[in-house]
């Protein structure tokens, strides 16, 4: 079985959705113990990187996704779950999980013309293969609402970028973990297609060389 995270962070309903039109049974859980059981595991969430992991440690599931990675279960992270994956976050000063190495930062506003949050339609580049992005062709856009970006440690971590006040990862993984800044259960077929990759996922994931493209550090300048 699937289990989509349950910690008040919104957003559920619909990863639960998009799995149904993939044909991914899941269901919501806050229960620890289920969560290191799980056959693969969705860990989505809309909201504050500071009440997230008030959330999360209150309800013993900050303990429990450490033990999942640990184990080897597939996990996807989005938006926020995303972002709490990493080690910081600027939003709230808030250290987060440290599944894998990395900062979330604020976009700096440097172009008056933008605004925060970044909010629409936005191409997003593959610049490492892996998996779970299989089939995402250049030109191929999804969905985002955020006003805060990853900045993984290590640049091999790094799989596909956007760019929103310069060039910044919207997508990185390590191992059996794969987490993306924007919303794929709100992004049409495209995001269908990413559910569809991370059904068949067996958690396997050893890093690819990385393009040219990906040598960019992913810092939104």
């Amino acid at each position: 079985m699937t289990l989509i995270l349950d910690y008040d962070a919104g957003n559920l309903g619909s990863v639960r959705r998009a799995c149904a039109e993939v044909g991914l049974a899941a269901e919501f859980s806050c229960d620890p113990s289920a969560i290191v059981q799980a056959e693969r595991i969705i860990f989505p969430g809309v909201g504050a990187a500071g009440s997230a992991m008030r959330s999360l440690r209150e309800r013993g599931l900050d303990d429990a996704l450490k033990a999942a990675i640990a184990s080897g279960i597939p996990v996807l992270g989005i938006c926020l779950g995303m972002q709490v994956s990493l080690d910081y976050s600027e939003e709230n000063d808030t250290q987060t999980l440290g599944l894998l190495g990395g900062r979330v930062q604020r976009f700096k506003l440097n172009q008056p013309e933008l605004k925060i949050p970044h909010m629409g339609w936005n191409e997003v580049r593959v610049t490492q293969a892996h998996p779970v992005l299989a089939g995402i062709e250049p030109g191929d856009e999804f969905y985002f609402v955020h006003g805060y970006y990853p900045n993984p440690t290590d640049v091999t971590h790094a799989l596909a970028v956007t760019t929103y006040e310069g060039d910044f990862t919207c997508a990185l993984g390590k191992a059996n973990y794969i987490g993306t800044q924007f919303h794929p259960e709100k992004s049409g077929r495209v995001g269908l297609r990413l559910f569809e990759n991370f059904a068949r996922w067996d958690g396997v994931w050893n890093g690819s060389q990385i393009s040219t493209q990906a040598q960019v550090d992913g810092n939104a300048q």
